[in-house]
């Protein structure tokens, strides 16, 4: 696969990240005019619904001056049972220069090996969501100004999460203490849960996660006011936080489940924040994927 390709977070060194984050940084300021200096075409192929993810890889895609193929995957040769491969091969060889993924299929780009354009993860089953990764710690570095020491809870469906995943992995990675809740069905393996009223007294970030019914997530014990009092950012616990702590969601968010409707767009609520980021950083990772240095190299 070409080496400018990001699937999975466990691709990016470092280094790497701090790249594309401060790429990101300089779309939101100095470079915020900056565009690929040739035409380039993208194709979007998304085989699950998505509002955020999709329309912020378009906008960061139009900005950047790309031209972009929005690919109707339920009008595709896919239903007629052409392969995910022969599908991406056929755009690579109609002359799109990188496409954009998402699947319900965990590592489904192992079925692309022979393509010879960049493949960007939009992200894969319960596997990994690489640019949701990448804008949550530009959301927190932007918060608190670093990310080493930084007391993170992340609270819900852990099980079912390709957001926990990710994070976790890049989390740690930076130095940051990551802590995990919420009901016991909802546990993975290696994602210890601990009590989640005790764990947020403490925590910069408390980052709520949606209910993956799509997935098959279900919780047949209880009903939605009583998981927002159990496992919810509800207005008791929103008092219990630290005065500079802050809250996100990756989205779509069930309100008055994991979240209180009236804390959506509280004071310390950063959600509609993680989605601009999400633009700035999939501009820094499209500008990557066709090959670019990052601005302090060039």
């Amino acid at each position: 696969m070409n080496k400018n390709s990001l699937v999975s977070i466990r691709d990016l060194s470092k280094d790497d990240m701090i790249h594309i984050l401060n790429d990101a940084l300089m779309f939101s300021n100095s470079q915020s005019d900056w565009q690929l200096p040739d035409k380039a075409l993208i194709a979007n192929l998304f085989f699950e619904a998505s509002t955020r993810t999709h329309y912020s890889f378009e906008s960061a895609e139009l900005q950047l001056g790309c031209k972009v193929a929005d690919i109707a995957t339920n009008a595709s040769s896919v239903t007629k049972g052409e392969t995910l491969y022969d599908t991406c091969k056929t755009l690579e060889s109609a002359g799109y220069n990188a496409l954009v993924i998402r699947s319900s299929k965990e590592f489904y780009w192992n079925e692309l090996e022979g393509l010879n354009i960049p493949v960007l993860n939009a992200g894969d089953g319960a596997n990994e969501h690489p640019t949701q990764c990448l804008l949550d710690l530009l959301t927190i570095y932007k918060e608190f100004h670093k990310l080493e020491g930084i007391k993170v809870v992340i609270c819900g469906d852990v099980a079912h999460s390709r957001v926990a995943q990710s994070d976790k992995y890049a989390f740690e990675l930076f130095g940051m203490d990551v802590k995990f809740a919420g009901p016991k069905e909802f546990e993975r393996d290696g994602y210890p849960f601990v009590d989640f009223d005790e764990a947020l007294k403490d925590a910069d970030v408390v980052m709520m996660l949606r209910i993956q019914k799509e997935r098959g997530a279900a919780l047949s014990n209880m009903n939605d006011a009583e998981y927002l009092e159990k496992y919810g950012m509800n207005q008791r616990r929103y008092a219990m936080l630290k005065d500079n702590a802050i809250i996100m969601h990756p989205a779509p968010v069930n309100r008055g489940v994991e979240i209180d409707t009236d804390l959506v767009e509280a004071e310390k609520s950063r959600i509609f924040q993680q989605m601009h980021n999400g633009m700035l950083v999939r501009k820094a990772v499209i500008k990557r994927a066709f090959g670019h240095a990052p601005f302090e190299e060039e």
